[in-house]
């Protein structure tokens, strides 16, 4: 039995294709999801395998750090001795699913676009023979 995990993430570096003994590609890429408001906000970090043909596309042209991304797999949670003796977990998935979401660094508030210095601020020249 299989878990299925599903989230919208950040790209937190730009995808790498590497290539096993056997000759498959494998794309790996590092994602962040924030849960939580205010104090109580925690980043959750998930590493992400796509395997086979997907992985030997464009796809990691376009996994650039800070891309939003819909991401959907099988979740493993794996544990290892860090440095100092403590016990870490890192979460991985295999990707079944992943689209991009939005536009890279793409932020809250619309950019406005600013006239140029050298261009006049004057009220445009209409013709005063506009019936309406």
């Amino acid at each position: 039995m299989s878990n299925i995990f599903s989230a919208v993430c950040t790209c937190t570096r730009d995808a790498e294709v590497r290539y096993l003994p056997s000759g498959g590609a494998v794309l790996n890429v590092n994602l962040a999801n924030n849960q939580g408001f205010g104090d109580k906000q925690r980043t959750m970090f998930i590493r992400v395998a796509v395997f086979g043909k997907r992985a030997e596309g464009n796809l990691k042209d376009y996994l650039i750090k800070g891309q939003q991304v819909f991401v959907s797999g099988e979740l493993s949670i794996n544990e290892y001795q860090a440095g100092d003796g403590t016990t870490k977990q890192s979460m991985e998935l295999n990707a079944n699913v992943i689209d991009l979401v939005g536009k890279r660094g793409e932020s809250a508030e619309p950019k406005q676009n600013k006239p140029a210095a050298n261009q006049s601020q004057s009220a445009p020249d209409f013709d005063d023979d506009i019936p309406f």
